[in-house]
């Protein structure tokens, strides 16, 4: 029993192992909307049998990053920006109502944390655009998370996990990084002193902004993913 429960054991985390991978492709447009591929295609990159790539991509289904098409494989699901702007602009009602909750305790400890994140000096900010991506996440959920209302932390991760794919391309420029810093310092102190309604307004336009900005990058992104999957241009206009 003990040998079966390993082998299974390792099955899965397997399966979890290309999940996350296959996920961090298209987190990156490597497999960019739209994109047909099949399972052999994958096993092959991963090393793997199609077994745990099944297991994978039906799980990346379930979550909407990809559909199965009948005897033709597997195709990643193009952008949907009116989805996105409705998860924007419930990430707004919830982060408000989180602010609303927190107004009658600038002292709580999670606030203090933020606060020495995100009103540090200009040289003591982090650079990285991946690493602010997840600050950023971090600032938000922890927002939420101080309500202490664990339903609504559940969804707003989940919030979260399906904006991700574009909600990250917003720090791959330094004026962004820059802003990021600037609003979320705003908000703590607004908030911290008691000015809830302006850490409200100031909460608003800081995602409406990120969510125009979005919309600007990802489609900059997704044409520069097509022309790297189809490959340099010749002198003669031809595909090298």
């Amino acid at each position: 029993m003990n040998g079966v429960s390993a082998a299974g054991g390792a099955a899965a985390n397997r399966a979890d192992d290309i999940y996350a991978r296959l996920k961090a492709e298209l987190f990156d447009f490597i497999l960019p909307p739209g994109e047909r591929f099949s399972e052999k295609e994958v096993a092959a990159r991963m090393g793997a049998s199609r077994t745990p790539v099944r297991e994978a991509l039906f799980r990346l289904q379930r979550e909407g990053y990809v559909a199965v098409l009948p005897r033709a494989g597997w195709q990643v699901c193009p952008l949907d920006f009116d989805v996105f702007d409705e998860l924007y602009q419930v990430r707004i009602l919830l982060e408000e109502g989180a602010l609303a909750r927190l107004g009658t305790k600038p002292e709580h400890p999670v606030l203090n944390t933020l606060m020495a994140t995100w009103c540090c000096p200009r040289e003591s900010r982090e650079r990285e655009f991946s690493v602010v991506a997840a600050l950023d996440e971090a600032f938000h959920a922890g927002l939420v998370a101080a309500t202490g209302i664990g339903e609504l932390c559940r969804i707003h991760q989940d919030l979260t996990e399906r904006l991700r794919i574009v909600r990250r391309l917003d720090f791959t420029q330094p004026s962004r990084v820059e802003a990021t810093y600037q609003e979320h310092a705003a908000i703590l102190e607004s908030l911290t002193a008691g000015h809830v309604q302006e850490a409200q307004r100031l909460l608003r336009c800081h995602i409406e902004t990120s969510q125009q900005e979005v919309h600007k990058i990802t489609l900059s992104a997704l044409q520069t993913a097509r022309q790297a999957r189809r490959g340099p241009i010749s002198k003669d206009g031809t595909m090298a």
